[in-house]
């Protein structure tokens, strides 16, 4: 079997999963356009945070900061757009997550600083610096400490003729062909540049580390560093050029909850963890930008579900989630894989009896239904995931 012929048909399976499941229960929200929008603008934050992880991994430097490098982004951004617009602020945004990046790079490249201590303290340190920042600028403004005044965000835009044409059909509850309208109708309606970029950029960094020698050169660092300073690689100049751009898509990321369509400036607390699911969406890809692009699709389409839905329809989408997983436990069962299809066919269980038993989903689990699914992903693929060789070492060579 080919590989793309084993790439495509998950995605056949996957659609024709939730077209059943959107006939079985008639949630026929699930692929709704309204949903399907929602889920993409709240990807783009998670995708943009997960290809930052990737660039730096790549390079062989963990970053669980990228949680500090987003929060700085989103006071940057603020900040940006109040001056200049927000052109202005996508810029001021990826160079405070930049700055992020170099902090980091000083103390896992330079000073050898253990990488999970060094980022842990580039969370805290973007946390509190944001919030001395929020406090001496913009409380004179808005006179709240932990709020920006409205900002100037981005325009929406819709593609031409689709968006309309496809609404129409959704609004049939044809099987399969109104479901397909609603993912598409979603996808080309409500868009804005960083919408656009962020989906550029996924294919854009899969060129770059993969299709050229810089790319090379970078990957090798998070291969083998010895064996590439020995082939005359900077490594220590590889891996800070890594975390700059690392640094840099995560302030974007923070951007996206600050100046995309329909936001309305900062606000403490508003990353929400997305850094940590990013970097959970990294993982779950295999470290490769369309598996991260995927896993941020999963995780924002939970996101918007639980916002722009009843909470029968999250209901009905763990009911799909417990089919799907049941055939992954009994595929793994035919394998020979005893104590993996085990576990996975106990948490199917346990969400089709939440589903059957439970009128009404308590707001307590709705609310974090994205945390709770990506232990769920992380659990599951665990056994298949295969990092960078060299990932984490503090004594990278010298040269």
């Amino acid at each position: 079997m080919s590989k793309a012929l084993q790439r495509t048909l998950p995605v056949c399976a996957l659609v024709l999963l939730v077209s059943a499941v959107t006939a079985l229960t008639e949630a026929h929200d699930l692929t709704s356009p309204g949903v399907v929008r929602t889920g993409l603008a709240l990807a783009i934050p998670i995708a943009l945070a997960a290809l930052g992880g990737l660039w730096a991994e790549r390079s062989g430097v963990v970053n669980i900061g990228l949680e500090g490098m987003m929060i700085l982004g989103t006071w940057g951004a603020a900040w940006g757009s109040l001056e200049a617009g927000p052109a202005f602020g996508l810029l001021v945004a990826a160079l405070f997550g930049a700055a992020g990046g170099a902090l980091h790079a000083l103390a896992t490249v330079t000073f050898r600083v253990n990488h999970i201590v060094s980022g842990v303290a580039i969370n805290l340190l973007g946390a509190g610096v944001t919030k001395y920042l929020a406090d001496l600028v913009f409380f004179p403004l808005s006179k709240n400490p932990r709020e920006s005044p409205p900002v100037a965000t981005l325009r929406a835009f819709d593609l031409p003729l689709l968006p309309g044409w496809c609404q129409s059909l959704a609004d049939r509850h044809w099987f399969l062909a109104s479901d397909l309208a609603g993912v598409v109708g979603g996808v080309t309606s409500g868009l804005s540049a960083l919408t656009a970029g962020g989906l550029l950029l996924v294919p854009l960094s899969f060129w770059v580390l993969w299709r050229t020698r810089f790319g090379l050169r970078l990957r090798s660092c998070g291969e083998n560093p010895a064996a590439a300073a020995s082939l005359g690689v900077a490594v220590r100049a590889h891996q800070y050029a890594a975390l700059l751009v690392s640094g840099g898509l995560a302030g974007l990321g923070g951007a996206a909850l600050v100046i995309a369509p329909g936001q309305i400036g900062y606000s403490e607390g508003q990353t929400g963890g997305r850094g940590y699911i990013g970097l959970a969406a990294m993982i779950f890809g295999n470290w490769r930008p369309g598996g991260l692009l995927g896993a941020s699709a999963l995780f924002g389409y939970a996101d918007g579900l639980r916002l722009s839905t009843p909470s029968w329809v999250v209901g009905a989408f763990l009911y799909g989630a417990a089919l799907a997983l049941a055939a992954l436990a009994a595929v793994r069962l035919v394998r020979g894989q005893r104590p993996a299809a085990a576990v996975t066919g106990a948490i199917a269980a346990g969400l089709w009896c939440l589903y059957w038993f439970t009128a009404e989903l308590p707001n307590e689990f709705t609310d974090y239904l994205p945390h709770i699914l990506t232990l769920m992903v992380l659990a599951i693929g665990a056994s298949k995931l295969r990092p960078p060789a060299a990932l984490g070492e503090t004594e990278a060579p010298d040269h």
